[in-house]
């Protein structure tokens, strides 16, 4: 079932769920809208000829300050962080969705799932704008929503390679638990 609003609204004021700094104009019906941060990584396409799944890609980092913003060039791809930290409880958890007015722009946000109950920090969200125009993104806009909904029953706290992040974060895929078991054999 996903929350609502209210709920969700609820939770937050009984510290059920935390969503740190939080604006009260930024719960919505049935999600609550998250901001963009002030860390980015762009994939460095001078370190290598090619991205591995085996091999840890190389990244360039980038901060702004208040105030500041990036632009993503046409058919780019961008690794954003949200500016409020997160932890939910073990029986939720959570769906970011792109808002439709960014979306229109041809900014798709993703950020490869959802985020399993029990994880704590900020959420790295993957931009790629679509256009052929370059996007415009200023920190502390709001970018996306994070959709809330019950597990059926009390999970594991999420544990895994991007549990406690807060910034963005590079991918670990590299660090897959089946190419661990490869190398012992």
């Amino acid at each position: 079932m996903i929350l609502s609003g209210r709920t969700i609204n609820e939770m937050i004021k009984k510290e059920e769920l935390l969503i740190h700094p939080i604006t009260e104009n930024q719960i919505q019906p049935a999600s609550v809208d998250l901001r963009l941060g002030y860390h980015f990584l762009s994939i460095n396409e001078h370190a290598c000829s090619s991205l591995s799944l085996e091999e840890e890609a190389q990244y360039r980092e980038i901060s702004l300050n208040d105030g500041e913003a990036i632009i993503i060039p046409p058919q780019s791809f961008l690794l954003a962080t949200t500016l409020e930290t997160i932890k939910l409880p073990t029986h939720l958890t959570a769906f970011v969705e792109g808002r439709s007015s960014i979306g229109r722009l041809g900014l798709f946000i993703q950020n490869a799932g959802w985020v399993d109950p029990g994880f704590e920090g900020k959420i790295t969200l993957e931009l790629f704008n679509a256009n052929r125009l370059p996007i415009k993104l200023t920190a502390g806009r709001r970018i996306c929503q994070l959709v809330l909904a019950e597990v059926d029953r009390e999970a594991e706290p999420y544990q895994g390679k991007y549990v406690h992040q807060y910034k963005a974060t590079a991918s670990r895929i590299y660090d897959d638990v089946e190419l661990q078991n490869d190398k012992g054999q």
